[in-house]
């Protein structure tokens, strides 16, 4: 299922969407990067969005480090920039959690990920967001405490809030989907 969108499971009084694909070819008004402190590109999600988006992505976060975030952007923050090329209005990037075992704030800094680019999302007035699975690639957080974290983060803001109306969780691997699925018991 790699590389072709696969439609998925809606959750969440049908607000939230998981599927399987390249979250870099979906249109929608914001693409949330699984960014790294350092803003200015990476490996995984991030690496894919800055070469798909171009160089636009990249002289933005160059702009936001030198002007808002000179040390970097903070774990469980988000700030967003132009989509370069890609078929969104805007990128959100948030830093996720390194897993340290869960006992170094994990939870917390995971669903702040979620509810600020949400926030942020709101606040630009936004119908439809695609996240990545943010922390469980090379930072290591467990697929199947992600699950859950997500999930929570998720519902809560779905009752509270109503925009945005479409929320789609994108995973490059259906086996990676299928363990959040499972996970959140769906």
């Amino acid at each position: 299922m790699r590389g072709d969108m696969a439609k998925g499971m809606e959750l969440i009084r049908g607000r939230v969407r998981v599927e399987t694909g390249d979250i870099t070819r979906i249109p929608v008004d914001a693409m949330v990067n699984a960014a790294n402190s350092g803003l200015l590109g990476g490996g995984g999600v991030d690496g894919a969005i800055h070469r798909a988006g171009g160089p636009a992505i990249l002289e933005a976060c160059k702009v936001l480090r030198r002007d808002r975030y000179p040390q970097g952007l903070p774990a469980g923050q988000a700030v967003e920039t132009t989509a370069g090329k890609l078929p969104a209005k805007y990128v959100i990037h948030t830093v996720g959690p390194v897993w340290r075992g869960g006992s170094a704030d994990e939870p917390a800094l995971l669903a702040s990920c979620y509810r600020a680019s949400l926030e942020l999302a709101e606040h630009l007035g936004l119908e439809s967001i695609a996240f990545p699975a943010i922390s469980t690639g090379i930072y290591g957080y467990p697929r199947t405490e992600a699950a859950a974290v997500v999930f929570e983060a998720l519902e809560a803001w779905c009752h509270e809030h109503e925009g945005p109306r479409s929320i789609l969780l994108v995973f490059y691997a259906a086996e990676d989907a299928r363990v959040f699925l499972s996970s959140v018991g769906r």
